[in-house]
């Protein structure tokens, strides 16, 4: 097959809800399934490019895909070149605006793309991309946890190999915090590394008091302590609470949110959401500023498509672990001892069509 073989000749959008290994509980709203959204991308050339888009919740999905199905005219007959159909959706949502049902699909779209360049090749994504797969160290990521009956998954992550977990909080009062921290520091031990999640539940005067009160527990991170967008916020609780650092940029729209975000002092370290981003693309423009602004990068879910990105990121760091559409695919990528290896061709996602049809949304 030659690269102009590689022309878009049907775009296909199926919602699907899908059943998680664990509820995603936060203190701003629980995930109890996974609602997804599955693209086909299919080229003249019989290549297929597979990416999917986590709604977060199945109110956004009979949009999500109709949206696609409304864009997918203007892209049939159009090479597969991933900056060049970045530039022209660009063009066309620009009054529209990046954030949103739009830059959803627009991120998703961009990451089947790349999935199709890549098994043209027969090569994993990351090796198309000049770098190659190799193990991340990565920790395993939890909901808000009941301290009388979720203790057992947390040592079952330990005894399986992660070196690091992350939890949520911000459900219950400042008491309530530093019990369940303190009962997960004493389940894990002081060897395994300790990330918070507040899901942006906090003002700044009430994050900066938790964390004072939490900083004893050899924190590796605080997470979105306030709304993403409070970027003023973000810093000052970041003045106030060092040296605990502060993580956030699972909600930056785009390279040019992250440079924003960047640019106010926000953050100590950066977590990109590789659909939030821009997909490939934007991720790449992404990791170019972690490493110039010397921030450490880690992903926000999506673990079949993050694995490749983090193994060419100059300053990877943490990856995390949060199966999100394991269900409907026909092997899970699973972590080996804490470590987790992007898998290929491409993206390495192949959908089970029989778990699709069980758990399709209508």
């Amino acid at each position: 097959m030659s690269i102009p073989d590689l022309v878009i000749r049907e775009i296909r959008a199926r919602p699907v809800v899908a059943p998680l290994p664990r509820p995603i509980r936060t203190a701003s709203g629980n995930v109890p399934d996974a609602p997804l959204l599955l693209i086909d991308v299919l080229t003249e050339g019989g290549v297929t490019g597979r990416a999917y888009a986590f709604a977060y919740t199945p109110l956004t999905l009979r949009s999500l895909a109709q949206f696609v199905r409304d864009i997918a005219p203007e892209l049939v007959g159009k090479s597969v070149s991933p900056r060049a159909r970045m530039r022209q959706l660009e063009k066309r949502l620009k009054l529209v605006g990046w954030q949103g049902f739009a830059g959803m699909v627009v991120g998703t779209l961009d990451m089947a793309l790349w999935d199709a360049l890549a098994r043209m090749m027969d090569a994993p994504l990351a090796v198309l991309l000049g770098g190659e797969v190799r193990p991340l160290p990565a920790y395993d990521s939890f909901g808000t946890l009941d301290p009388r009956t979720d203790l057992p998954w947390l040592e079952t992550s330990v005894a399986s190999g992660f070196k690091a977990i992350k939890i949520k909080l911000g459900a219950g009062d400042v008491e309530s915090d530093v019990a369940i921290v303190a009962t997960v520091r004493r389940t894990i031990g002081d060897g395994v590394r300790l990330m918070l999640d507040f899901n942006q539940s906090q003002s700044t005067s009430s994050a900066v008091e938790r964390i004072r009160r939490l900083q004893d527990f050899d924190l590796t991170w605080v997470e979105e302590p306030v709304a993403a967008e409070d970027l003023v916020g973000h810093r000052a609780v970041r003045e106030r609470v060092r040296p605990v650092p502060i993580q956030t940029g699972e909600n930056w729209w785009f390279p040019h949110g992250m440079a924003n975000a960047i640019a106010a002092g926000a953050s100590d370290l950066a977590m990109v959401d590789i659909m939030k981003i821009g997909g490939v693309t934007g991720w790449m423009s992404a990791m170019a500023q972690a490493e110039a602004a010397a921030l450490p990068l880690s992903n926000h879910t999506f673990v079949e498509p993050s694995a490749h990105v983090m193994a060419i990121s100059p300053t990877a760091s943490w990856f995390e672990y949060l199966d999100i559409a394991g269900a409907v695919l026909t092997e899970r990528l699973l972590p080996v001892d804490g470590m987790v290896s992007a898998r290929g061709p491409g993206l390495g996602l192949d959908w089970d069509e029989t778990a699709v049809a069980r758990y399709v949304f209508s």
